[in-house]
């Protein structure tokens, strides 16, 4: 995948990996979705989705092996979710922060994560021919970075249809899917995508272990699927 200029690889497990600068980057972390959405009463989810996205995360470090993480926004699901996390939880994040340079992009959900966790704070970063932010702009943005949309796809064929989250880009501007456990995800064919994406681009969807770039004219709920 090639964005302005720099080649990045995305990863099935939705992080994006961007060589020459050794940077791994993750957004919509979402860290306790689960709870807040127990405290408001929708559903039993299992308390556990803080835990499973530090463990793909910690993983994550430890293959790449990056100078620098970048999360993307909304790392935190609200206000109180960073004291909702358990003591061996704050362990680790704080471990894993201090591991290699951290950069946290603030979202539309979260506060800044307390000062003993380390890495910076910043509303953008540049770094090359990329923006880093969290809600992308409408209309053109080279080398924009972004998430907060949550990209889903779906493509049709041969009788079956599959569904699944993934990258999103025209070659100028990336939104990159949610990472966190509990996080949904919006269809790029939704009326959202448009002013980011009024021309052609590929989903690059993430299916089982692998990434598979699709032309957004295969995807469904294209004019030509009418």
């Amino acid at each position: 995948m090639v964005v302005n200029g720099a080649r990045l690889h995305p990863d099935p497990t939705a992080a994006l990996w961007w060589p020459a600068e050794r940077m791994l980057i993750v957004s919509d972390l979402h860290f306790e979705k689960g709870s807040a959405m127990a405290r408001r009463g929708h559903g039993l989810l299992p308390p556990y989705d803080s835990a499973a996205t530090l463990t793909l995360l910690e993983g994550l470090v430890a293959k790449y092996r990056p100078a620098r993480l970048l999360a993307l926004g909304d790392s935190f699901h609200d206000g109180e979710a960073f004291a909702r996390l358990s003591r061996d939880e704050t362990d680790r994040l704080t471990a894993l922060s201090r591991r290699q340079e951290m950069i946290w992009i603030s979202g539309n959900h979260d506060p800044e994560p307390p000062a003993h966790v380390g890495g910076r704070v910043l509303a953008e970063y540049r770094c090359g021919p990329l923006l880093f932010r969290h809600e992308p702009q409408p209309g053109r943005a080279t080398g924009e970075v972004a998430g907060h949309l949550h990209p889903k796809a779906q493509v049709r064929g041969r009788g079956r249809s599959v569904r699944a989250r993934c990258f999103v880009t025209d070659g100028l501007r990336l939104i990159v899917p949610a990472f966190g456990a509990y996080t949904g995800g919006l269809d790029v064919m939704d009326a959202a995508f448009r002013p980011l994406f009024p021309g052609a681009f590929h989903a690059w969807m993430l299916l089982r272990d692998q990434v598979h770039p699709v032309r957004s004219s295969r995807l469904a709920g294209t004019p030509m699927d009418a």
